[in-house]
């Protein structure tokens, strides 16, 4: 298995954490498959589903959702985040952009289901579970960002060259159903069977943990519905969950990837190796450029949050953000902003997000999931509320590496008790936000676009427009997608990515 692990971590070596066209060259040719073992294929695939939640993904949702801002006389001042904090949602669909979050999520989608394929060949339902709870994952995201897009056609090699497309809630629905036949799979498989290990660069074979990881994915798909009415499918995919008994991730288990990070050139944790150090321990020019906004230090002051020491180095003092989108001012230099804090700043103690270039990847946090059933609870869903929230917070005072003893001056402040907060709802999300930063922003941008919390997220001062309502609400289809699937692109019709949300945002 240290073989196997081996080859995950070189694949990684021309990566980037904002995405390239060759991420890691293992993906699958349906029509020109490889007799690999499935025990080969997973890492590479799971590796592939961390970096772009983290990296493409992360970064799109940190701008959007009011988390980086940059140094005004930064080395990537023109460059880093530029279409994001620019709004150039029509840019991002043109093939060279650098941010093929369309291919490289359809990619990944092949290589699970090929493990799909081979597994259920060989009987080997644990894996088989596995590849269709990731499905699952891949395509809801893909909803979240596209709304309508091909589903039931898509990932059969070459029978169908022009795949359908099919309706955002379809897809949701469709993407449960495979994740409940996961599960299924992944409790069926027998004992004679071939189960994850160390390969399982995830759960390190922890069946039970997948299948909990699992329901906590169905239970954000049905969050993410909440605004539309349809009590009765909730109702009804509740009981289910709640039937199969296993519950949701819960303190202490987080969805971490750890492929085996080495400090080598391209075999780093991508965050770090983008936002703090190279292998030789220089500074990188990320880690230079990327400051918190204005807005997301305030809001940890406003609350007394001792995570804000956790996260960023202080100017004197203070800690000094930027606004976003700011591109000039002395003020908001390198050296008159707060950068990072990382290892080296922290008295050569892991930082909040910056702990180690070996650090795991987080795919689901813990307090994530406890966050979700925690407004799941207060939704009359579930039972225990305040308890998930109070556990949730703890969670990310635990892995921002804030002391436990803090938890109980921070949780009797009014801005952040669960029973004096006059929106119960209004004060989870906050909560959740706050926890997000940095480590899945993607999820902090489609709360906001579902609920409008937190309340006052800045627009960029590089909007387009004047108007404080403009900002995205999804992305635009790929060029590539335009190339060749014209004819089913052309049926979503004229698409307005300001104006057109996706379907549980309308």
């Amino acid at each position: 298995m240290k073989r196997e692990l081996k080859i995950v971590v070189l694949a990684l070596a021309a990566t980037a954490i904002t995405a390239c066209d060759k991420f890691m060259d293992v993906n699958v040719n349906p029509n020109a498959p490889v007799d690999v073992p499935v025990d080969q294929k997973l890492p590479n695939a799971l590796v592939k589903t961390v970096h772009l939640e983290t990296g493409a993904l992360n970064q799109l949702g940190a701008v959007w959702t009011g988390y980086w801002a940059k140094a005004t006389d930064s080395p990537g001042i023109t460059s880093l985040f530029r279409l994001e904090e620019t709004y150039g949602v029509e840019a991002m669909s043109f093939d060279r952009d650098g941010r093929p979050i369309w291919e490289d999520t359809y990619t990944t989608l092949v290589n699970y289901k090929d493990i799909e394929t081979q597994a259920t060949e060989n009987g080997d339902l644990a894996y088989a579970g596995i590849s269709k709870v990731m499905q699952g994952w891949h395509f809801m995201r893909l909803v979240d960002l596209y709304d309508n897009v091909p589903f039931s056609e898509a990932l059969r090699g070459g029978r169908y060259a022009t795949p359908q497309y099919e309706e955002g809630q379809t897809v949701y629905e469709g993407s449960i159903n495979l994740i409940t036949e996961g599960i299924r799979n992944i409790k069926e498989a027998s004992d004679l069977s071939k189960k994850p290990a160390a390969d399982d660069v995830m759960f390190k074979g922890n069946l039970t943990l997948w299948i909990k990881f699992a329901n906590t994915v169905k239970l954000r798909a049905l969050l993410r519905q909440s605004e539309l009415g349809n009590t009765a499918y909730i109702t009804s995919e509740l009981a289910k969950i709640q039937q199969e008994g296993s519950g949701f991730l819960g303190a202490g288990e987080s969805a971490l990837v750890n492929p085996g990070y080495q400090v080598t050139a391209g075999l780093q944790n991508p965050f770090w190796d983008m936002f703090y150090k190279n292998p030789v321990g220089a500074l990188t020019s990320g880690y230079n450029t990327l400051r918190p906004t204005e807005f997301v230090v305030q809001q940890y002051q406003n609350r007394l949050d001792p995570r804000l020491a956790k996260l960023y180095k202080p100017v004197g003092a203070s800690y000094k953000g930027v606004p976003l989108g700011q591109v000039s001012g002395a003020a908001f230099t390198m050296s008159n902003t707060s950068a990072l804090l990382g290892p080296a700043e922290n008295g050569n103690q892991p930082a909040g997000l910056l702990k180690s270039a070996q650090q795991p990847s987080v795919l689901l946090s813990s307090s994530e999931s406890l966050f979700l059933q925690a407004e799941a609870a207060e939704r009359g869903w579930l039972t225990g509320a305040q308890d998930a929230y109070e556990a949730a917070i703890k969670e990310s005072f635990a892995y921002l590496g804030v002391e436990a003893a803090e938890f109980t001056v921070y949780n009797a402040l009014p801005a952040v008790n669960y029973t004096l907060a006059p929106n119960k709802i209004e004060r989870i999300i906050e909560q959740k936000w706050l926890a997000l930063n940095s480590i899945s922003s993607i999820e902090a941008w489609n709360d906001y676009r579902r609920l409008g919390y937190p309340a006052g997220i800045p627009q960029s001062l590089q909007s387009p427009s004047p108007n404080p309502a403009f900002r995205p609400k999804r992305l635009t289809y790929r060029q590539s997608e335009v190339y060749t699937n014209r004819e089913e692109v052309a049926k979503q019709g004229q698409i307005d990515p300001f104006q057109n949300g996706v379907f549980w945002d309308k």
